[in-house]
């Protein structure tokens, strides 16, 4: 791991533990529900997960696959990708910073093949990785303080992947932005890809919705 990177990551625990207690306050309130994860509703949900699943349209041949989910919340992400036609999981590794949210998960989710972790970063390696939502969130923390952080963040998740990675975030040319929210420019993001994760990057423009998704591949 790049020092940089290193240092990004060993500063982060202190400006995501306020970010992890709204969550676990937002949870509380309105349980294993989008809503509980900051999400407007399920069908906003459900459209940003057909997004990032589109980076496995390739496999549509029953090809198994290991699966790392960096900010899982309550889980919602494994089934909709174990019921994707031609996508088998062989594993698939949660990660998230809220601890209810992950024994939320754990409960919801008993298949044996999906495991959930307490973590900021991705602890084991699999052929593809995804990001949903997961920067979105960032509280009193300074925009270039988080980029600093989400960047290093992204390419410790590469390092754990093998074929490709896909994430979202809210798109900087919202013109509704709102406090504590991040909101990162496609371009900065696309270029920094470029640069340090691999050359084959492409950008999807999500619109209606307020935000985009890169795609990164080996």
């Amino acid at each position: 791991m790049r020092p940089l990177v290193a240092d990004a990551l060993r500063d982060a625990p202190r400006f995501l533990a306020p970010v992890a207690a709204l969550y676990e306050k937002r949870f509380e309130r309105c349980g294993a529900d989008p809503r509980g994860v900051y999400w407007r509703n399920a069908e906003r949900q459900q459209l940003r997960f057909e997004v990032l699943a589109g980076i496995l349209d390739e496999l549509a041949d029953g090809t198994a696959i290991t699966v790392n989910d960096l900010g899982c919340g309550y889980g919602a992400f494994f089934p909709f990708l174990d019921g994707l036609p031609g996508i088998r999981i062989s594993g698939f590794f949660g990660y998230d910073i809220a601890e209810s949210i992950v024994a939320a998960a754990r409960q919801r989710v008993t298949d044996p093949r999906a495991v959930f972790v307490q973590s900021m970063v991705a602890t084991e390696f699999a052929d593809y990785s995804f990001a949903s939502g997961t920067f979105n969130m960032k509280d009193a923390a300074d925009d270039r303080v988080w980029s600093r952080y989400v960047k290093a963040s992204l390419e410790h998740l590469w390092s754990r992947t093998r074929k490709g990675l896909a994430f979202n975030m809210l798109s900087s040319t919202d013109r509704r932005k709102q406090r504590g929210l991040y909101y990162a420019d496609a371009r900065d993001y696309l270029e920094f890809c470029r640069r340090v994760l691999s050359p084959h990057v492409s950008l999807k423009d999500n619109l209606p919705l307020a935000d985009w998704t890169l795609y990164v591949r080996r």
